[in-house]
C-alpha cells in the first residue's frame, strides 16, 4: 500500500480533474445565449480550471522528479490537454472547438507555472 500511496496517489487528483474536463466538454449546448456575464465566468472557469490542472501535474510529477524538473512537463500536459479537449468538442452536439480557449486556458497553465515558481524562488531566499 506504501507503494502505491508513494507512486500513483499524487497522479490521481490531476487525472480525476482531467476527467471532470472530459465530462463537461461532452454535454451538449443548450443553444441558449445567457450573456455577457455568464461568458465571462465561463471563460474565468476555463483558466481557472487550467491553472488547477497544471499545478495538480506539477505537484504529481514533482513528487517523481522534483520540484524544479517538473514544471515544464506540467505546462505541457495542461496546454496539450486543453487542446485536445477543444478537438473533443468539435465531436459534441452543438459544441465547437475554439483557439480562443486553447489561449485561456494555456494563460491559465502559464499563471498557474510562474506562481509556483515565484512561490518557489521566494521561499528560498
Amino acid at each position: 500500500m506504501r507503494t502505491f500511496a508513494r507512486t500513483v496517489a499524487p497522479f490521481l487528483p490531476a487525472l480525476a480533474l482531467m476527467g471532470l474536463i472530459f465530462a463537461f466538454s461532452a454535454m451538449p449546448s443548450d443553444d441558449v445565449d445567457h450573456g455577457v456575464l455568464v461568458l465571462i465566468a465561463r471563460k474565468l472557469a476555463h483558466f481557472a480550471e487550467y491553472f488547477l490542472l497544471c499545478t495538480l501535474w506539477w505537484y504529481a510529477l514533482s513528487t517523481r522528479v522534483g520540484a524544479r524538473r517538473a514544471l515544464a512537463p506540467a505546462v505541457a500536459i495542461a496546454i496539450g490537454y486543453a487542446i485536445t479537449d477543444e478537438v473533443h468538442q468539435t465531436f459534441v452536439d452543438g459544441r465547437v472547438g475554439t483557439s480562443r480557449d486553447v489561449l485561456i486556458d494555456s494563460a491559465g497553465a502559464l499563471a498557474a507555472a510562474w506562481a509556483i515558481r515565484r512561490v518557489r524562488v521566494r521561499s528560498r531566499a
